[in-house]
């Protein structure tokens, strides 16, 4: 029956596909990516030689009512991401709605999400968080840190190398120099590391030793 599958795939270590996903990469008519280059790597190294086409945030607006139709004629595609699940701040989340308004089959596959082992390396309380992905670049930055200041849960931040000094920097600023903080980078990489700390430490840290690649922030709740 046709459906659209979204399926994870590895955030960096390729042996964390898992063997449902490179099946139904196999099986669907179409794989939609976000960059058909990184993912081309990933359909060879798995011999998966499905048709694939691109589907990123700058054209899934204009793509999503076409793919649509396409799976309601009665065709199966799966969308993928360049790493980990989609529509975790990346394409699906427009994808999936339309397909769920027009009584479409949606099926998530469990797999790989960088934000999870982050909050487990972390060891702070995971019983409830707060997933924020990427703050505000500019407009609606300051406000967002100011009402995040009160947040108790465990807050879970996605941001790029380049920014991350500026965002510790705000840490620091909006939450104060003591509050706990955890820094997973490259997970599941060869230089994968976690750092822990107070804003103050961590940041002291990445100044003398500027990050490179991907990076998940998890702060620890205002204190009650």
């Amino acid at each position: 029956m046709s459906k659209l599958y979204l399926v994870p795939t590895p955030i960096g270590n390729l042996d964390d596909m898992t063997f449902r996903a490179i099946k139904v990469l196999k099986e669907v008519d179409l794989i939609l990516a976000e960059d058909t280059r990184t993912s081309g790597k990933l359909l060879k190294h798995f011999e998966i030689s499905t048709h694939m086409q691109s589907h990123h945030m700058h054209n899934e607006h204009k793509m999503v009512n076409r793919i649509v139709e396409r799976i309601k004629s009665g065709e199966t595609v799966a969308l993928i991401s360049d790493a980990g699940t989609p529509a975790i701040s990346d394409p699906g989340f427009l994808l999936t709605r339309a397909c769920i308004e027009k009584g479409i089959e949606v099926d998530c596959l469990p797999g790989a999400t960088a934000f999870v082992p982050a909050l487990v390396n972390s060891g702070f309380p995971n019983d409830k968080f707060v997933f924020e992905g990427f703050l505000p670049v500019k407009k609606g930055r300051q406000t967002r840190l100011k009402l995040l200041a009160e947040e108790t849960r465990t807050i879970i931040f996605y941001e790029s190398p380049h920014k991350l000094i500026k965002t510790l920097g705000h840490f620091v600023e909006y939450f104060g120099e003591d509050r706990p903080v955890s820094i997973s980078r490259e997970l599941t990489k060869m230089f994968e590391e976690t750092i822990r700390g107070t804003a103050t430490e961590v940041l002291a840290y990445y100044t003398n030793k500027p990050p490179k690649g991907e990076i998940v922030i998890i702060v620890g709740g205002k204190s009650k």
